[in-house]
């Protein structure tokens, strides 16, 4: 099995890469741009999906199997001051990926990566979200993977194409950059115990947007295995939330998180941190991946918060 990674230089690719390559003994061929790296052991590829010719190419000489298209601006804070770099790289790029796909291996099962930000306003009838449920996207981003979705859907009907969809909720863990809440307050954290262990005596706050904000959290691990077996076992057109089923408030993340500091820390509310629009609630029904697959979470919230934690701790002493 010859798996292709588009986007793996962020978050996920790494974890995607390693469970494709170690526990399921594939041959794992991944694309990043060309100013970013890649430490794991793959066949590495630049590629800028924006370049259609690229990909055609590319496809052509890899010949995969499954491909996975994680490349995207994933940033919501970033999408309101970049939105027309957002637009183009998560719609026009995905629209590459997808010809590219039909005019080269049109027989490869493919998996977009989408949000759960689609889903946009939720009412409190819709607490517990399915696939179904109506999209009501509330920020720019949120507007171009559901665009993505609508493309997705539409190429797999129109071109026969073996297409599946995520809409995934807040995936964390060891490695996130500090622009997302979870890898955010445990970087801080590290920082504020580091000054406590060189002596100093006037520690900053810890720094934090809306509190009152549920969202379901699952590690980045058990959502690798996901993406997994959905490219196997998914239907062609359908959309999967991949989630939890669990949704926990930032004030509750923040609590556990402050539970493993070694030193007492201040919290002070941050209006720089917090959204132009914010969503009250996402919580997963994932009873559709759970069908479709027999996967279910196996790392629980408390584990991943430990472990991101330890990450920054080490990270934070290094960089000193």
């Amino acid at each position: 099995m010859k798996s292709l990674i588009i986007g793996g230089a962020g978050f996920v690719g790494p974890y995607l890469i390693r469970h494709l390559r170690d526990d399921l003994g594939q041959d794992v061929h991944v694309t990043k741009m060309a100013h970013e790296t890649i430490a794991e052991q793959a066949t590495i590829h630049d590629l800028d999906i924006l370049k259609k010719e690229d990909i055609v190419a590319l496809l052509k000489e890899v010949q995969p199997d499954r491909i996975y298209h994680l490349a995207a601006q994933s940033s919501v804070a970033l999408a309101w001051k970049k939105t027309a770099l957002t637009v183009e790289i998560n719609i026009i790029g995905a629209i590459n990926v997808m010809d590219a796909v039909r005019e080269t291996v049109p027989n490869a099962r493919i998996l977009l990566v989408g949000s759960c930000e689609e889903y946009g306003h939720i009412k409190s009838e819709e607490a517990h979200i399915t696939e179904d449920n109506p999209l009501r996207p509330g920020n720019i981003y949120a507007a171009t993977k559901a665009c993505q979705n609508m493309f997705g859907s539409i190429y797999a009907q129109a071109y026969d194409l073996e297409i599946m969809m995520t809409r995934s909720f807040n995936h964390i863990g060891p490695n996130q950059l500090p622009q997302f809440v979870v890898a955010d307050f445990c970087k801080q954290v590290a920082e504020i115990e580091y000054m406590a262990e060189k002596g100093e005596k006037d520690l900053p706050p810890i720094r934090v947007g809306n509190l009152s904000a549920r969202r379901d959290f699952l590690d980045v691990r058990d959502v690798v295995r996901a993406y997994a077996m959905l490219i196997e076992k998914g239907q062609k057109g359908e959309t999967y939330n991949v989630g939890r089923g669990m949704a926990y408030s930032i004030q509750e993340i923040l609590d556990r998180i402050l539970s493993q500091a070694k030193v007492p820390i201040r919290v002070e509310k941050d209006p720089e941190k917090f959204r132009p629009v914010d969503i009250e609630l996402f919580e997963a029904d994932a009873s559709k991946l759970k069908a479709a697959t027999g996967w279910a979470p196996e790392i629980g919230l408390d584990q991943t918060i430990r472990e991101t934690v330890d990450y920054w701790r080490k990270k934070v002493r290094t960089e000193a």
